[in-house]
């Protein structure tokens, strides 16, 4: 946000990556207070599966943030963008730094053994299209009109 508290960018107020924070504190309490799940995933292969959804998560949102830094562009989104970047992972997905954070919930999950953190990714990814996503598509569009329609045409939300 600028210092005049006035949005230059997307009408977005709380900071996205600060719900899987909160999803995953509110998973691992619910395993460890409350009652846990049983987890299929044992031994060998819950590190396994955790260390690739950590990692994948990790790439998606290291790949987004770069191509942002390349452009000159703050991946913060209530900040100003000067550019629409549909190249790299956006050719993919809309949102990859939001398929990260929720890839890297769920990795987090699984290598700390609570079911309950994983269970609360796709909370995760409704409440960040709630706080984020529906104003940065409303942003993108009246910034870039018909180039941001024909993005969204071609390129999913999610994947």
């Amino acid at each position: 946000m600028s210092d005049t508290g006035e949005s230059e960018g997307a009408a977005v107020r709380f900071p996205p990556p600060l719900v899987p924070l909160i999803a995953l504190a509110v998973g691992l309490a619910i395993s460890w207070l409350v009652v846990p799940l049983p987890n299929p995933i044992q031994g060998t292969w819950r590190i396994v599966i955790g260390v690739v959804l950590l990692g994948s998560g990790l790439a998606s949102m290291f790949a987004a943030v770069g191509l942002f830094r390349k452009s000159g562009q703050d991946p913060a989104p209530w900040e100003e963008s000067p550019e629409l970047i549909e190249r790299g992972i956006y050719r993919h997905t809309r949102n990859p730094m939001y398929l990260g954070m929720g890839a890297m919930q769920a990795g987090l999950g699984v290598l700390f053994g609570s079911l309950w953190v994983v269970v609360l990714v796709p909370v995760t990814w409704t409440a960040i299209y709630f706080i984020a996503i529906r104003h940065e598509e409303a942003y993108l569009g009246e910034k870039f009109g018909a180039e941001y329609e024909v993005y969204k045409s071609v390129v999913r939300r999610w994947i």
